[in-house]
């Protein structure tokens, strides 16, 4: 009787089960590695790392990480950037927001041209605007100005963000605004303390996006910053080389640093961003 019990607890081990197990384990090592190369990386010296990048170091070098910090002045780069890459996702975020609203929920004859002047901004190539912007930001006296750099930064992006607000917000039934205006709700109401929390998934994957893109965005930096004072971590990346030489061990030892703040925000908000993917299945 025992033995039979055992057999029909026993779970069988189909082979799709197990391809899913093996790509898996795959993925989390192709994505595994690189990070523990790039961290072994930062404590080896420059003669270990061009002749064997894979072993382990002979010697924990601690002064790349403080080369590296005197180099790019790490703190008050990777500052810099949580500062452009934060203020650009919350704008986007409520102003996307409040377009996609409009767009979605309003009835005006206008607004179809409007959602697509919006759209054709997504087709703009990025460096086509360079020249522009560069000789917009030096009339302006712009150049080496954070704020100038993010509403850069939002411009470029408030195109995708209206389009999947938009686009999310369309396929919301109408009769919960109905239902929000029957109960007194305002138009500011309705967007924020209704629609908002059940466009959480897509405002939550989208303000992925545009923090990672803010972060880590190098050519408008490269020709609106010249005082280190103001350089983003891209930016501050291009001060290990030079012509003759590149401190590889102390960039590798910089991009740690910098990543740092990255884990950081996600071990925070991550159960967040979950609840924001997850509530999509009662959207509506």
């Amino acid at each position: 009787m025992a033995e039979t019990i055992g057999k029909k607890n026993k779970h069988k081990v189909r082979p799709g089960e197990v391809a899913l197990y093996v790509i898996a384990i795959f993925w989390t090592f192709m994505t595994l590695f690189p990070v523990a190369v790039t961290i072994l990386a930062s404590f080896k010296s420059k003669a270990e790392i061009y002749l064997n990048l894979m072993s382990w170091p002979n010697e924990f070098l601690i002064e790349n990480y403080i080369n590296a910090n005197k180099t790019a002045d790490a703190l008050r780069t990777i500052t810099n950037s949580l500062i452009v890459a934060t203020l650009t996702t919350v704008a986007n975020t409520v102003v996307g927001m409040m377009a996609a609203y409009i767009l979605s929920r309003k009835d005006y004859k206008f607004l179809k041209f409007v959602y697509i002047f919006f759209m054709i901004g997504v087709m703009v190539p990025v460096h086509c605007t360079l020249i522009p912007i560069n000789n917009l930001a030096t009339a302006l006296n712009a150049k080496n100005n954070l704020l100038f750099l993010i509403c850069i930064y939002v411009a470029f992006n408030m195109s995708q963000a209206i389009f999947l607000y938009t686009g999310f917000m369309d396929g919301i039934s109408r009769n919960l605004d109905e239902a929000a205006i029957i109960d007194g709700c305002s138009n500011w109401s309705l967007l924020w303390r209704i629609l908002f929390p059940v466009c959480k998934p897509i405002v939550a994957t989208e303000a992925i996006f545009i923090f990672i893109a803010g972060y880590s965005e190098l050519v408008f930096s490269m020709i609106m910053m010249t005082d280190t004072k103001y350089f983003t971590v891209s930016r501050a990346m291009l001060n290990f080389s030079s012509t003759h030489s590149q401190e590889i061990g102390n960039q590798f030892a910089f991009v740690v640093m910098s990543v740092i703040p990255m884990v950081l925000i996600y071990i925070i908000f991550h159960k967040q961003i979950e609840k924001g993917m997850l509530s999509g299945a009662i959207k509506g």
